[in-house]
């Protein structure tokens, strides 16, 4: 769950969707919807991970209430999410906002690269610890 869901946790549904299969449900959403971020759609599409079809959303109550966990890419984000019911456990993980990147478009796609390429891994890392 993320703050305007267009960028960080759109990447983080796909890498969620791609690297955990049917072993989980994930929906990213936020307290705001901004729309989708071109550029995290042309840089997931680099590593084989389509996300044109997504959309940003607002938060699902029904979906909080039935999730196991909450993960916040930003401190926004952690700031302003709904308090979350007591049996989900609340994760915090920090990404700088690649969306506010300056520079040349390469050194702006570079940004999101980095940013894609750490949340992979964070993702990757919870899948291992948690579902395993």
């Amino acid at each position: 769950m993320w703050a305007g869901n267009s960028c960080r946790s759109q990447m983080a549904e796909g890498w969620a969707r791609h690297l955990g299969g049917d072993r989980i449900e994930v929906q990213s959403a936020g307290v705001e919807a901004h729309g989708l971020n071109p550029r995290a759609v042309q840089v997931m599409r680099e590593v084989g991970i389509d996300i044109s079809h997504h959309r940003s959303k607002l938060i699902d109550p029904e979906f909080l209430e039935q999730a196991d966990y909450v993960i916040t890419l930003c401190g926004d984000a952690n700031d302003r999410c709904p308090v979350t019911p007591p049996h989900v456990k609340r994760l915090h993980w920090g990404f700088p906002d690649p969306a506010k990147a300056t520079g040349s478009e390469e050194e702006i796609l570079n940004q999101f690269r980095q940013v894609r390429d750490a949340i992979g891994a964070r993702i990757r890392s919870f899948l291992d610890d948690e579902l395993s």
